[in-house]
């Protein structure tokens, strides 16, 4: 008897981590990614490890087979110097545009230090596809904080509506919204000097809102302008 799917699916690409001497693949953000999943309600999650780029493009045709009124892929690896998980960022992409439309794949969050230090790579990867949004960070990423945030934008991000996505501020307001809990000025890591980077200098969003001859742009100024209006300001419930 064929097994009853849900909705929605997060669809998680993963590398072995090895954060430690001893850690034989048990780091994993697989666990949060099934607690949203649980949060959220009609959410299938979908895992695959990856190591290479044809261990990925296996991963990226078994996965394929699901199908999902909305569905996000998370790929999550170590990453530097325009690689992701010992793969090129664009061959990436390139292979996710390849099933985004059989598998109604809205957005990509690529989990990785570094996966956006080049916006215009970002830009690229999504241009001309189904693909309406990905977000990655400019620079190093602590793994807890990193996957926590990753965490709220996939949660924030399934539900979004698809009408939503012909304009480019139910976007920004949707990710902006995600990111609310959290400091932009937290440094969130390392550039390749060693100097600490805020949030807000990191975290890089591109969105491709749906409509003939829309194109890809980086709007993560724009998404931190609205998160600002989510905060309590210092003056809140003053009267003088």
């Amino acid at each position: 008897m064929p097994r009853n799917h849900a909705n929605r699916a997060i669809i998680v690409l993963e590398c072995p981590w090895e954060l430690d001497a001893r850690d034989a693949n048990r780091s994993s953000v697989l666990p949060f990614l099934e607690g949203v999943a649980k949060l959220a309600g009609d959410t299938d999650v979908l895992h695959a490890n990856f190591y290479d780029e044809l261990s990925l493009i296996h991963a990226y045709n078994f996965l394929a087979k699901s199908r999902h009124k909305n569905a996000i892929m998370y790929i999550a690896a170590h990453g530097a110097h325009g690689q992701v998980g010992n793969v090129e960022l664009l061959n990436i992409f390139a292979a996710a545009q390849v099933i985004a439309k059989q598998c109604n794949i809205t957005g990509v969050l690529i989990g990785s230090c570094y996966g956006g230090e080049c916006s215009t790579t970002l830009e690229t990867g999504i241009q001309s596809s189904q693909l309406r949004w990905c977000a990655s960070y400019a620079s190093s990423a602590n793994w807890l904080q990193g996957t926590l945030i990753d965490c709220a934008i996939i949660e924030s991000m399934l539900d979004l509506p698809s009408a939503a996505y012909k304009k480019s501020e139910k976007i920004i307001d949707r990710l902006a919204s995600a990111l609310s809990p959290f400091s932009p000025s937290y440094p969130i890591g390392e550039d390749y000097q060693e100097q600490p980077v805020s949030l807000r200098d990191s975290l890089q969003f591109v969105i491709q809102p749906e409509g003939k001859g829309r194109r890809a742009r980086n709007v993560s100024q724009e998404i931190f302008d609205v998160h600002a209006q989510f905060q309590l300001g210092s003056d809140e419930g003053d009267d003088s």
